[in-house]
């Protein structure tokens, strides 16, 4: 695919900002996000909305009767999980509102923050982080070959992960500002290298690997735009080696407008997450009859598998509402709390979060009540800082 203008993944992006809003932040402040994304010019303000929620694991069930099933699991080993997508850099600064009339000189005239980002990127971030494991986690994606994609390899690795990115030359690592005022979000986007991945660089010895090394994958839809054979043929090879293979939906337009290629990978799917915008889209456009997330959780769920070794099991978050799992037919709800109003700083990542903290326990075959629980916490902690930061450890256990 060609770098230029993806207007669909300017879309996704604002759409996935719109549901997670909150209106926490102060009035006379403004947060400001640069983001390495796909590419092109975007400007977006959406209304807040202030019954969203972010999941967190309810507060009134003991661990006890959470883990009470749990048996011991094995330790992370070294590069068990590989992600896969769209890597971004989120250059972060607090600024006046006068800023929002001009977007110019942030690197040069504030103190920015500068922070690995996208969404496969900050799972895999906050899975790492969650695991405490030196090279646990391994990326791939594709940036710039200048200063920001130089800032983008120095962070991923500060953060221990493992990342091998394609350097594309022609390109600029791209950008995208998000700035927040009053709890609404403007974006202005130029995405560029992230959209030129290329499957050549995936089957180079030293990137295949990795691949060969993992036992869990996972990817964002949103790479569906940029390199759908790299993604086959990290499928393929989980399914011929009883490996696990992960998706998020993550985007309504994924599923409306790439269902052809979300089609062909989806039965090599092991695991799918999304939220429930994203389930409703999926089941509109193949023909289901129901906007029951549960109902679309369970028929995801029992869609035909290449590969027997794993069933299929679906994680869907509401919001408010309790995350859906779905598995052999049959759905479990786990119920949220809200996090006190004044104590959310920014929802930015908390979704990429939620999916994080799940993997950090999966890898270790922990049970699906400890994997939720562990999503949870991981949103919990990233919509108290900004952008998708966390402590130096977690809190987890």
């Amino acid at each position: 695919m060609a770098c230029g203008l993806w207007h669909y993944g300017l879309e996704a992006q604002a759409q996935r900002k719109k549901e997670e809003q909150f209106s926490t932040t102060p009035k006379d402040k403004v947060r400001l996000f640069f983001s390495f994304w796909l590419v092109g010019h975007y400007k977006y303000s959406p209304n807040q909305n202030p019954h969203l929620a972010v999941p967190t694991f309810d507060s009134s069930l003991s661990l006890s009767q959470i883990s009470e099933h749990s048996n011991p699991a094995p330790m992370a080993n070294e590069g068990i999980l590989l992600g896969m997508g769209n890597p971004l850099l989120d250059i972060s600064a607090v600024v006046d509102e006068e800023f929002l009339k001009k977007y110019d000189d942030l690197v040069k005239n504030y103190n920015v923050e500068y922070i690995a980002g996208g969404a496969t990127q900050n799972s895999i971030r906050v899975a790492q982080w969650m695991l405490q494991i030196p090279g646990a986690t391994g990326y791939i994606g594709s940036i710039g070959k200048d200063k920001f994609g130089e800032e983008m390899k120095k962070n991923s690795k500060l953060a221990g992960v493992n990342v091998q990115y394609y350097e594309d030359e022609s390109a600029p690592t791209g950008t995208c500002a998000v700035c927040v005022v009053g709890g609404e979000r403007s974006l202005i986007a130029n995405l560029s290298a992230a959209n030129c991945y290329k499957s050549d660089h995936l089957k180079q010895p030293e990137n295949w690997a990795l691949v060969e090394k993992a036992k869990y994958f996972y990817i964002a839809g949103f790479f569906l735009t940029v390199s759908p054979e790299s993604i086959l043929l990290v499928a393929e090879h989980a399914a011929a080696n009883n490996k696990v293979f992960m998706m998020n939906l993550s985007a309504p337009f994924i599923c409306e407008f790439f269902k052809d290629a979300q089609e062909k990978v989806l039965p090599y799917m092991d695991y799918v997450f999304g939220n429930e915008t994203e389930a409703r889209t999926f089941a509109r456009v193949r023909g289901w009859e129901t906007e029951n997330v549960e109902e679309i959780a369970v028929k995801i769920s029992q869609l035909p598998k290449a590969s027997g070794t794993h069933k299929r099991i679906t994680v869907i978050t509401q919001g408010a509402d309790p995350v859906v799992v779905a598995e052999d037919g049959k759905v479990k709800l786990f119920p949220v709390i809200l996090l006190p109003k004044e104590k959310l700083v920014d929802t930015n990542g908390a979704g990429d979060a939620f999916v994080g903290g799940f993997l950090s326990q999966l890898i270790q075959e922990k049970p699906i009540e400890d994997c939720v629980r562990a999503g949870c916490y991981a949103a919990n902690v990233i919509i108290q800082r900004s952008g998708c930061t966390y402590p130096e450890k977690p809190n987890f256990k």
